[in-house]
């Protein structure tokens, strides 16, 4: 992963108003003779990405929709403790469970009015700790105002652009 953050200023600003840029990257490549796994590289972690034998895989490794799902609970109970932290408030457990439903006939292309990715996401988050409810109440609206993976997913009424560049040959 690299980091850059923005440094050029003419007027005095804090730290809030200058852009604190990171720009994580990961790499994915069929690994050969095989029919979809994948070995992933991201930033000094490497693991490996796979299909259940029913989808053609050898389950070597969770599929990529169940990496989206984990992408997202971890990242709200990483969001929870940034913000617990922020806001005074004692947590002392967080448990996230996720659910995703997915209809495979956009993903095989059989029906086209068929979306290939989900159809919905269900979050199911148990938090514990001595804090009333008012207050972790207080605690999730931060972070669903805050977190990063639910808001690239369009959680927060946001559209994330993908651009894709194709190299063949």
């Amino acid at each position: 992963m690299s980091t850059s953050t923005s440094t050029e200023s003419t007027t005095s600003t804090t730290p809030a108003d200058e852009a604190q840029i990171i720009r994580p990257e990961v790499r994915t490549t069929l690994v050969t003779g095989t029919p979809t796994e994948v070995s992933v590289q991201a930033g000094s972690h490497a693991f490996t990405i796979d299909e259940p034998a029913g989808l053609g895989g050898t389950d070597k490794g969770a599929n990529p929709v169940e990496h989206l799902l984990a992408a997202l609970g971890s990242c709200q109970v990483i969001s929870f403790q940034v913000w617990a932290q922020q806001l005074g408030i004692t947590l002392d457990q967080v448990d996230i469970a996720l659910t995703g439903t997915l209809d495979l006939r956009g993903f095989f292309g059989l029906n086209d009015s068929v979306r290939p990715g989900f159809e919905s996401i269900d979050v199911s988050v148990q938090l514990s700790g001595p804090e009333s409810k008012e207050r972790y109440q207080e605690l999730a609206d931060a972070v669903e105002e805050h977190c990063p993976v639910l808001d690239t997913l369009g959680g927060l009424g946001t559209a994330t652009p993908v651009r894709t560049t194709y190299a063949i040959g």
